[in-house]
């Protein structure tokens, strides 16, 4: 239950309050931001850290914000089916709402983006709770929200193609990886959006997208054996594709790349997809 103080911070337009320290305030809505009840996380910690850090609250103190945000993808790593997931997922997300400030006004290092973005992935690649919604506590979507921020992270001038090719890398690792579930809820959406984020930077070559799609298919088109269900291990890189495809084709601002893209994509989707390809 989100206790009557902060409801009057809400109602009140989100403002900071002036009756306590900021440094305060900032930790308690950290805290929050593991909480299992979506009213304290969803609807209170997080939009409230958002808009400080998007109305310039924070301007100064960036940095140091971002490194405290950054040591909650720590909380509880290798867990699955805890809590801890919550301040995990969420504190993936704040981090790139931070990322996504500097973006806009330039205000951290390039060393302490880059940071954030090797703890970022870090995280991304070693969470094992890729749970979506969980029954009475509201979104955990891990997957989801590491996409997201990877995608603000893409964005950022303090990253080149080198990097930009590792956050692909790491997408494609987040879908292909062993032992997941199937994603069910929007999460392969969300990837193929931060990889049109990634894209649209217009610094990565086909020769760099056509090889990381192939490896993405092949494992589309891997079908174990007959006593395992083939869908468990060819449905998230299948849903990838698909997601991708769309967003790619329906995208009002389109990478560079994209009429390219669109044929390896479509070549593609009819190798994991042999009963829909057209006969001669």
């Amino acid at each position: 239950m989100v206790g009557s103080y902060w409801r009057q911070v809400i109602d009140s337009g989100l403002g900071v309050p002036t009756d306590r320290p900021l440094g305060d305030l900032t930790e308690e809505l950290t805290r929050m931001l593991g909480s299992s009840d979506p009213a304290e996380r969803d609807h209170t910690a997080y939009p409230m850290l958002a808009t400080w850090i998007d109305r310039g609250v924070y301007d100064e103190l960036l940095e140091g914000l971002g490194d405290g945000i950054a040591t909650g993808l720590l909380t509880g790593l290798g867990e699955v089916g805890t809590d801890s997931v919550f301040r995990r997922s969420f504190s993936a997300l704040l981090l790139g709402e931070c990322v996504a400030r500097d973006n806009r006004r330039a205000l951290v290092r390039s060393t302490k983006v880059l940071d954030w973005g090797d703890r970022l992935v870090s995280w991304y690649l070693r969470e094992r709770d890729d749970r979506g919604f969980v029954e009475e506590k509201g979104w955990a979507h891990a997957v989801a929200h590491g996409a997201d921020a990877i995608g603000t992270l893409a964005e950022s001038p303090h990253l080149a193609a080198p990097e930009l090719t590792v956050l692909l890398d790491v997408l494609a690792d987040r879908v292909l990886a062993d032992g997941a579930r199937l994603l069910v809820s929007g999460e392969p959406d969300r990837i193929a959006e931060a990889t049109l984020r990634v894209l649209r930077r217009n610094v990565l070559p086909l020769s760099v997208v056509e090889p990381w799609v192939r490896r993405i298919a092949a494992r589309a088109t891997a079908y174990p054996s007959e006593r395992q269900d083939p869908y468990l291990v060819t449905g998230n890189p299948e849903a990838f594709l698909r997601a991708l495809h769309l967003q790619l084709a329906l995208a009002p601002d389109p990478p560079q790349v994209r009429s390219d893209l669109l044929l390896v994509l479509v070549d593609a989707l009819r190798q994991t997809n042999p009963g829909l390809r057209t006969r001669a």
